[in-house]
């Protein structure tokens, strides 16, 4: 498909800069097949599920994956930026350089300095590969809980473009780009749907007896990445890892088969699921990577219902929900999220929307 359908014009003032506060005061879009669209807040959410319908999240932990370094080749040195995104061995990491024409196979980066040329306690790397786009593979002095304990001390919060072009990463963002329910350490961006949940609306889920089930995918920086191509078919997506364990697929099934609806909060989760789900929408134990790119004309599996944010125009996630609830729907849905004053983006609003037909 041509990527400018999924164009739109977005105002600057739409894009939040922070979350609201409480979480669950933000506003709630709920977009029915073949309905007027509702006004809501998150806090309504368990009265817009039924009991024994599964809310499914993500339990993956961001990590403070963007370092700022230095590149070593002889005796010259150059300033560089990177952007860890996916894990492929306790001492290495995928990751987006930039500018990516400064590094090359074999350089040193000394990431964690302080500006001068003593690099004397700092997290040190070595330019394993160069790949396509700025991405290359870095192998790390350090290994396994030391590494990760280092990337704590030197790091800072990957913070969306479209928020960290506006103002600087502070202290609070290491709070409020975290889930309350955070725990698999290694996504280098939130599932940002999941910011929204707080300990009270878990009560009020609870008392409505709604089911919460966890999954892991370790989302990687990959999702910031804009689609250059022309057409979707030219859009190569960036692997990330998850699982799907046994006790959660049980429970899936299980709602599934008593006609109760799988609500995943998060495109993340929703990808995952999708990708574990056999043909016939069941569902079994699933660890791996996937690539998986959904665009309108893909047939759902699984999932009835996604809770999400509103995304950038022309992204992959704009094409997934356009795929969910229908391309015009979506557009039409934003639209009046826009006029309605929406947030946009990781600290904005959400959205409910209900699968369209996938007939």
């Amino acid at each position: 498909m041509r990527v400018d359908l999924f164009d739109f014009d977005l105002p600057d003032e739409s894009v939040a800069l922070r979350p609201a506060n409480p979480r669950d005061a933000a506003k709630l879009l709920v977009v029915r097949p073949l309905s007027s669209f509702e006004d809501r807040i998150v806090r309504d959410l368990p009265s817009l599920l039924d009991p024994g319908d599964v809310l499914v999240f993500n339990d993956t932990k961001v990590i403070p994956a963007q370092l700022s370094g230095i590149r070593v080749r002889g005796e010259a040195s150059a300033h560089v930026d990177a952007t860890l995104h996916m894990r492929v061995a306790a001492d290495r990491w995928l990751a987006f350089v930039r500018p990516g024409k400064r590094v090359a196979a074999g350089d040193r980066i000394h990431f964690g300095h302080d500006g001068n040329s003593c690099f004397l306690g700092a997290l040190d790397a070595t330019v394993v590969e160069k790949r396509d786009g700025g991405e290359v593979l870095l192998a790390f002095d350090l290994s396994g809980p030391m590494l990760d304990e280092a990337l704590h001390t030197v790091g800072h919060v990957p913070l969306p473009p479209y928020i960290a072009s506006k103002r600087a990463e502070d202290e609070r963002d290491r709070a409020d780009y975290q889930t309350i329910y955070a725990r698999e350490e290694g996504a280098v961006a939130a599932p940002t749907a999941g910011l929204h949940f707080t300990p009270e609306l878990f009560v009020a889920l609870d008392a409505r007896g709604v089911e919460r089930r966890f999954v892991t995918l370790h989302v990687g920086a990959g999702t910031f990445l804009p689609v250059k191509a022309d057409d979707t078919a030219d859009h190569r997506m960036h692997a990330e890892t998850g699982n799907v364990s046994a006790e959660v697929a049980e429970a899936i099934n299980a709602a599934k088969a008593r006609g109760n609806r799988v609500v995943c909060v998060g495109t993340t989760s929703l990808r995952l699921l999708e990708s574990a789900a056999s043909a016939d929408g069941s569902l079994a134990a699933w660890s791996g990577s996937t690539e998986i790119f959904i665009t309108p004309g893909y047939r759902f599996r699984l999932v009835d219902a996604l809770m999400t944010n509103f995304h950038l125009p022309r992204s992959t996630l704009f094409m997934l929900v356009s795929a969910f609830a229908g391309l015009e729907r979506m557009r039409a849905a934003y639209a009046h999220a826009i006029e309605s004053g929406y947030r946009f983006y990781s600290y904005g609003d959400g959205s409910l929307l209900f699968r369209a037909d996938n007939d």
